[in-house]
């Protein structure tokens, strides 16, 4: 098979496909190294198709419908299990984590927790690491990308969360 067209099987794989895909599961598939399947991917997003890596896997973004909300909150890192748990069971996705540093500018983590269970893993790898949630570097403060099917589930998600003493005003 050649380039171009393992180029299109990803991207349909990734377009039709509800979870992450692994870059390995990826090269194994396509008989290629994980190298190439990372040039791949580069080349996709180069070609402006809006493909996210997450530790969980590759994953395209679009083509469903969907809303978007950045929301500006702040808690303590005792409470990022309640507010990302808050989010799922209403119906949301968060999508990434975004903080303004003093030095480097803006810094955006991805996330893309879509379920509980998205929710206890990344809790399970923050509790057994040493590195530090990047809310931390700004006293709580930080914002999230949040996805869901309407309006109504994103003005829901927002209530809670302010009604939680999450939001920022």
């Amino acid at each position: 098979m050649k380039g171009d067209e393992r180029k299109l099987e990803i991207l349909n794989l990734l377009k039709e496909s509800k979870n992450p895909i692994k870059g390995a599961y990826l090269a194994e598939r396509f008989g290629v190294t994980r190298q190439v399947i990372v040039q791949d991917i580069a080349l996709l997003k180069a070609q402006g198709h809006n493909i996210v890596s997450t530790p969980q896997g590759y994953i395209f973004l679009g083509g469903n419908e969907s809303y978007s909300r950045v929301i500006a909150v702040k808690h303590e890192p005792k409470d990022i299990e309640e507010e990302l748990k808050t989010i799922i069971k209403l119906g949301g996705k968060v999508i990434d984590v975004t903080i303004e540093h003093k030095v480097y500018g803006e810094i955006t983590g991805k996330l893309m927790l879509k379920s509980l269970y998205d929710v206890e893993k990344f809790i399970e790898r923050l509790r057994e690491s040493s590195d530090m949630p990047l809310s931390n570097l700004t006293g709580g403060v930080h914002l999230h990308t949040i996805e869901a099917d309407s309006e109504e589930t994103l003005e829901r998600i927002v209530k809670e969360l302010d009604k939680k003493g999450f939001l920022i005003d």
